[in-house]
């Protein structure tokens, strides 16, 4: 049976758990081998003046222990340290250049539309994409701590040399890395190799020392030389154990990945093609970066030099990959070598016809077919559906299931979805500047008082250029219809990221008193402004990581009735409905918990609530999600604005849910 989302992050802990284990039984294996080689030069140094020796050194030990401990920790810490930046700084490790979200260059547009639509369709903000330029083999990764700083990397050969599906294919298995929890222990896995490489550096500049120079030898160079060969071995001796148990961790996630990209796209010849792709490339999948065997693991393909046996393969076997996929395979690679210009134009033509805005931006002639169609039919419903009022409805029981676990159906929708926002709307999303006046826009009130406060607002501190752009979007932003105005926020979040210290606390600011300006917070308020505060705010706010603190639910009582009775009296105005979908959830979860009034369970009155969420285990979450599905539901009806509430929530506790599909019933 197959994994939820929340198996894959206790799964994932454990992982952790287990590295931290091996991790320390091999320091401990390398401060006994430098015992040894310390005790060996010192017998050597007895022997030589004739004096007795002894294997037990205390003081000795002491050194070496507490000088090993040093190296490796301090080597780890720095690490971390370099890597705390999240996915962005493994990227630019490796030589990556950000593609700019409002790139005009056709094969990183096609890119970034793919990666839009996948985040879309996994419930997470459109993460950070960069390109390795100086990297011509067939490869990808995924970095990160979270799914909020996680990056895709992807090289020059990918996007040259894979059609749509296939690159489709590429990115889905990385989106499995980035919603299963596997970045944070790829990261971890790179300190703690690094703290323990560093003792083979540090033999290797001892050896270089005491090995030069006839002065050297005549000091005792030649000992100081055995020193560092005895450090040299001994470190790469470690980072060789560390690689097996990196290469170990790897391989089995390779596949878990592989399956789930399959799931989400319902395309298994996408991934099988890529794949196939690699083994008659012919530059395969390596990656020339000298970083890249730090993060080998990271890739979608073997990104260095094929082991010379398979224990120290961070990845499985080609063969073993498409087998898997596609079992009738004949085992043979067709030779490619890298695209020429007529066929990189034709990639890019054929991503033009998918959708008249792109064709239009790319200068190509807009086929009103196909996937072009289906967007204006999704527009032409949400609009209805908008102008009557309907509510949409879902199933309670596919909601859990659906967690970090995104079908076919999500990704088709996704891309419906982006292809139905307005062009002039998507294009402002993707640039710094006007981004922020897509958001501004977005919150305008419909009454005249309150949204001639936030205009004076906005007059008085946002910078002119800001304000014009805010009046010239005004329009479209205030007809979008419910279903589209979060995939747009989404589609924004990641020109956001690019703003400066000073903009951020300048914009934040902005949007709090655009929400204010009624006196009032409705959900999409709230909504827009939690997912801005969780994916831009660590960015540009330190805080403290989220580490669990709670694997029961009892202490969490409270915290579970503010939430529910926010819910509650979200969903309903009558008194009777409201306590019935409450006691519906408090049965869910066991407790003994009191409803609380509607003036005292407004929007904000939660927040407290999912911030203490976020640091409880993963089963405990799926608990409170469950409750929380239960409540909004209890009335047979959830409405878009509910059924975007119950994702904030979700969100906030790191379980990213996605997009609903319209007409599913309870």
């Amino acid at each position: 049976m197959a994994m939820d989302f929340f198996e894959h992050q206790d799964a994932a802990r454990r992982k952790t758990g287990r590295l931290v284990i091996l991790f320390i039984l091999a320091v401990i294996g390398i401060i006994v081998a430098l015992y040894f080689v310390f005790t060996a030069v010192m017998l050597y140094l007895d022997h030589k003046q004739g004096r007795p020796f002894d294997w037990w050194h205390p003081q000795m030990a002491m050194y070496v222990v507490g000088g090993t401990l040093a190296v490796v920790l301090l080597g780890s810490l720095y690490k971390t340290i370099q890597l705390g930046a999240g996915g962005r700084a493994v990227a630019q490790m490796l030589g990556g250049v950000p593609v700019e979200p409002g790139t005009r260059d056709p094969l990183e547009r096609r890119l970034l539309n793919v990666v839009e639509e996948m985040a879309i369709a996994s419930g997470v903000p459109v993460p950070a994409v960069y390109h390795l330029p100086q990297e011509g083999g067939i490869n990808a990764f995924a970095a990160g701590t979270k799914p909020g700083d996680a990056v895709i990397g992807v090289t020059r050969g990918t996007m040259q040399q894979l059609t749509r599906d296939e690159l489709q294919g590429v990115i889905a298995h990385e989106f499995s890395h980035i919603l299963h929890g596997d970045m944070r222990l790829n990261l971890r896995l790179i300190a703690v190799l690094h703290g323990i490489l560093l003792i083979g550096i540090i033999g290797y500049w001892i050896l270089r020392v005491g090995g030069s120079g006839r002065s050297s030898r005549k000091k005792g160079g030649g000992q100081i030389a055995l020193i560092g060969l005895g450090l040299l071995v001994i470190g790469y001796v470690g980072v060789f154990f560390g690689k097996l148990i990196k290469s170990a961790v790897s391989r089995q996630r390779e596949f878990l990945a592989d399956a789930s990209a399959i799931k989400f796209t319902r395309n298994d010849w996408g991934l099988s093609g890529a794949l196939k792709k690699i083994g008659g490339f012919v530059n395969g999948s390596r990656v020339v970066d000298p970083n890249a065997e730090q993060a080998s693991h990271m890739f979608f393909g073997e990104a260095v030099s094929a082991a010379w046996f398979n224990a120290m393969a961070t990845h499985p076997p080609l063969d073993e990959r498409i087998r898997r996929i596609d079992p009738k395979w004949g085992g043979e690679f067709e030779a490619s070598s890298p695209a020429t210009p007529e066929q990189l134009e034709q990639l890019v033509a054929v991503e033009a016809r998918r959708s008249p805005a792109e064709a239009a931006a790319l200068g190509f002639d807009a086929s009103r077919t196909g996937r072009a169609r289906a967007a204006e039919a999704l527009a032409r419903d949400v609009r209805q559906a908008a102008e009557a009022g309907a509510a949409r409805q879902v199933r309670v029981q596919d909601v859990l299931s659906r967690i970090g676990n995104p079908q076919q159906e999500h990704l088709e929708y996704a891309g419906q979805l982006r292809s139905s926002i307005p062009a002039t709307l998507v294009e402002a999303a993707r640039a710094p500047f006007s981004a922020r006046a897509v958001i501004y826009a977005l919150l305008l009130n419909r009454e005249a008082e309150p949204r001639q406060f936030q205009f004076d607002r906005l007059t008085r501190f946002a910078e002119p250029a800001a304000l014009r752009e805010t009046r010239r979007l005004a329009g479209e932003a205030g007809a979008l219809a419910v279903e589209l105005r979060l995939p747009l926020v989404d589609l924004a979040v990641p020109a956001l990221r690019q703003l400066t210290a000073e903009q951020y606390a300048l914009f934040k600011d902005n949007v709090q008193h655009l929400i204010d300006a009624d006196q009032r917070v409705d959900l999409f308020e709230y909504v827009l402004q939690r997912i801005l505060l969780r994916h831009l705010a660590p960015q540009f706010e330190p805080r403290r990581r989220d580490v669990v603190q709670y694997h029961a639910l009892k202490p969490l009582a409270g915290h579970c009735a503010a939430l529910l009775s926010v819910l509650a009296h979200a969903g309903s105005s009558d008194t009777g409905e409201v306590r019935r979908a409450f006691g519906l959830a408090r049965q869910r979860l066991r407790l003994d918990l009191e409803l609380g009034d509607r003036k005292h369970s407004g929007l904000r009155a939660i927040d407290g609530a999912l911030q203490t969420f976020a640091t409880a285990s993963p089963q405990i979450k799926k608990r409170v999600l469950d409750a929380c599905v239960v409540c909004i539901a209890a009335d047979g009806v959830t409405t878009v604005a509910e059924a975007e509430l119950l994702r904030a929530v979700a969100d906030a506790l790191g379980c990213p849910v996605p997009p609903f599909l319209p007409g599913q019933e309870i």
